[in-house]
Order: structure tokens, then sequence, then C-alpha cells
């Protein structure tokens, strides 16, 4: 009978740290995965206004690509997010 209480409780415990563990890839993906798409729709507006303004003045390519790799470091912040959930 203690045996079989002990073996249960062992699953149990196994089965919520698996459980937890899955909550953390799910949480990581999240954050990385919607910062991404988060990025993707900055990026379109500013990419189409970065590029018509370089077709009318090429001084505007340094200040254009500036404003088209900004937006990129919110991955990167969803990617460490997304780290310290897994770690």
């Amino acid at each position: 009978m203690a045996v079989e209480a002990i073996a249960v409780a062992t699953t149990d415990l196994a089965s919520i740290q698996a459980s937890q563990m899955g909550m953390k890839a799910i949480g990581a993906g999240l954050a990385v995965g919607l910062t991404g798409v988060g990025t993707g729709v900055a990026e379109m507006g500013i990419g189409a206004a970065a590029v018509g303004a370089i077709a009318e003045n090429k001084d505007f390519f340094g200040l254009g690509l500036l404003f088209t790799v900004i937006p990129e470091t919110i991955v990167i912040f969803g990617l460490v997010v997304g780290l310290l959930l897994l770690f």
C-alpha cells in the first residue's frame, strides 16, 4: 500500500514538472514569435517610407537604414526573454 502511494506521488511529480517545462516552452515560443510579428508589422511601414525617402534624396540612406534596423532590437529582447524563461 505504501509502495503504491510513493509510486503515484512520483508519477504525479514527474507529470507536474513536465507540464511546467511545457508551459515554459510555450511562453518562450510566444515571446519570440509575437515579437517577430510585431517587428514585421512595424517594418512594413518604415521600410516603405525609407525606400520612398531614399528614392527622392540619396542623403537619407543612412537615416533610412537606421530606422529600418531599430525595430529589429525588439526581436532581440523577445529572444532574451524566451531564453530567460527556458533557463
